[in-house]
């Protein structure tokens, strides 16, 4: 029994441990993924057994991995598909392909029988677009030509990882009906069918009109995507799919709405409060006994991750034109297994192709990889510079596709100025811009003003200004302005404080309504700010005093600017 006996006083202690060691990670400048597993084998039997509420963890566990697929799931924009490019596509499957066969190949002259050797390949192969995103922001690398390309691998990865698993879930109920195993995948097979009609007619018919009205308060449309992903995410294990590619299947069927961004931004922090406690149940279900006898295969599997992934990277990517500086940039990401290794792993487990042992020997790669890799990615400038010698052999001649992407340049659908407001006032600004050829990119949390910016074919995207992660989803690398049309003080220093933190290095223009509240702005650093009251009013005296000047100099009154 726990020492502690009360199941709130325990999550209030898992709480406070799991600040503590994540505040220590942070200082080792460590990803907390490290530090959660580290709290649950220190609550958890194999340490001072705290915790005994295993139910309501696992419970929060499976909540946090199904928010997890479904955020996969938002980025699955039918147009990010197609825009992917070949270097992704490349880079992404031949990585998953090679890290397969040569890990499955260790894997068994490591001991182990096909099956567990199989998913310890598979396990390694995936790389942590979380861990990589956040380290690449924080170096301000995520727009750099290397940054881009490791998100666009990524995301196939993550494609490729949600395939695997109803792969494994059809043949995980085929392989527990000892009785007519057929019957069983025909009925998956139905159910899936049936699942996946139903949800195109929702697409189609339901939800597009839906989340339009729900769009009118943020608060309900974040709500709706929560109740959203579990709802099918209970149907997809319903139908034998399993509760990862019900929730993964939820995404997608929003992924090509205005919304997707607003409803994956504001998700981002509760995700990542939930999958705390699955990597907590993971580490508190680790058996410490098994740890001596898998140092020397967690080793020699750990090497291949940090060493063999990020050569077959380079050498796709060198043979696919780029130079050794960028493809060793970029190789450095794979460096490390993800959380879907680890809930890759779990699902094994569930579904009995796995013993406890391989999924300690996954986990024990994922902690020294993931640990150890962090930094490489932190440091991989000071790497390059000592190694940039022995890496010509993955550059070619002549790295004609980098080369290629230096002289086009910016394209012509680039974006000058990010205008957040699509009111009068924004709109009037978006008008007189564009009428002199500036390109704009509007961005309002209204969905009739987006919805009316569209019609007329104009970029716009639905998101809010204070929102700090809205930055991330934009072209903020291309963008020399970005404009705030909205006069409430709380919205631009927000919206000023979030770009300065993204790394925005362009100029920003805000509005106020007050002389004190322009003073304020521009004490906090805005280039501008718009007064467009004081200006209406300057109009305005300019525009009276027209008539009030001598008879003869009084305009006609065609010329009225009001």
């Amino acid at each position: 029994m726990s020492p502690i006996g009360n199941v709130f006083y325990e999550f209030a202690a898992l709480l406070l441990i799991a600040v503590a060691v994540g505040a220590l990670a942070l200082r080792l400048r460590q990803p907390l993924i490290v530090a959660f597993i580290a709290v649950g084998i220190l609550v958890g039997p194999a340490g001072f057994g705290l915790v005994t509420a295993h139910d309501p963890i696992a419970l929060l566990a499976t909540l946090g991995i199904a928010l997890l697929l479904f955020v996969v799931g938002l980025k699955l924009d039918l147009h990010l598909i197609r825009t992917l490019g070949p270097v992704a596509l490349a880079t992404g499957l031949g990585q998953v392909v090679f890290t397969s066969v040569i890990g499955y190949a260790i894997a068994l002259l490591l001991g182990l029988d096909h099956v567990p050797a199989i998913y310890v390949a598979v396990a390694l192969t995936f790389s942590s677009t979380i861990i990589i995103v956040k380290l690449l922001s924080d170096k301000r690398e995520i727009d750099s030509l290397h940054g881009r390309i490791a998100v666009g691998f990524l995301i196939v990865q993550d494609i490729v990882v949600v395939l695997v698993m109803i792969g494994l879930s059809a043949f995980g109920v085929a392989g527990a009906a000892e009785n007519g195993p057929w019957r069983d995948l025909l009925r998956l097979v139905l159910g899936a069918v049936a699942l996946l009609f139903g949800v195109a007619l929702l697409m189609r018919y339901v939800l597009p009109p839906l989340l339009f009205r729900l769009a009118q308060s943020p608060e309900l449309l974040v709500l709706f995507g929560i109740g959203w992903a579990v709802v099918l995410a209970a149907l997809g294990d319903y139908v034998g799919l399993s509760k990862e590619v019900g929730a993964f299947l939820a995404g997608v069927t929003i992924a090509s709405t205005p919304y997707r961004e607003a409803i994956s931004t504001r998700l981002v922090s509760l995700r990542d409060f939930l999958l705390l406690f699955f990597f907590i149940d993971l580490g508190a279900r680790l058996d410490l006994g098994f740890l001596g006898e898998q140092l020397a295969p967690a080793i020699i599997l750990s090497l291949f991750v940090l060493i063999g992934n990020p050569l077959i990277v380079m050498v796709i990517m060198g043979v696919m034109g780029y130079r050794k500086r960028t493809s060793f940039l970029a190789g450095l990401t794979v460096a490390q297994i993800s959380e879907f290794s680890l809930i890759l792993g779990a699902l094994g487990l569930s579904l009995g192709h796995i013993a406890p042992e391989t999924l300690g020997l996954i986990t024990l790669v994922g902690l020294v990889t993931i640990g150890l890799s962090t930094y490489l990615i932190l440091y991989s400038h000071f790497l390059y510079e000592r190694i940039a010698p022995w890496l010509g052999l993955f550059e070619r001649e002549v790295p004609h596709r980098e080369q290629a992407e230096e002289a086009r340049g910016r394209t012509p659908g680039s974006v000058e100025v990010i205008l957040f407001g699509l009111g009068r006032f924004g709109e009037n600004i978006a008008r007189g811009l564009r009428a002199a050829g500036v390109r704009v990119l509007g961005v309002d949390f209204d969905p009739e003003a987006i919805r009316s910016w569209q019609e007329r074919r104009l970029p716009a995207q639905y998101g809010d200004a204070e929102d700090p992660e809205l930055h991330a989803t934009l072209p903020l690398d291309e963008a020399g302005w970005v404009v705030c049309a909205i006069p409430a003080r709380d919205v631009n220093l927000a919206l000023l404080h979030g770009l300065r933190a993204h790394g925005y290095r362009g100029r920003i223009a805000l509005t106020a309504l007050t002389e004190h509240d322009a003073q304020v702005l521009h004490q906090r650093g805005a280039d501008i700010v718009l007064r467009p009251f004081l200006a209406a009013a300057e109009q305005t005296v300019e525009t009276l005093m027209s008539y009030l000047r001598p008879a003869g100099h009084r305009p006609p009154a065609t010329e009225e600017a009001l």
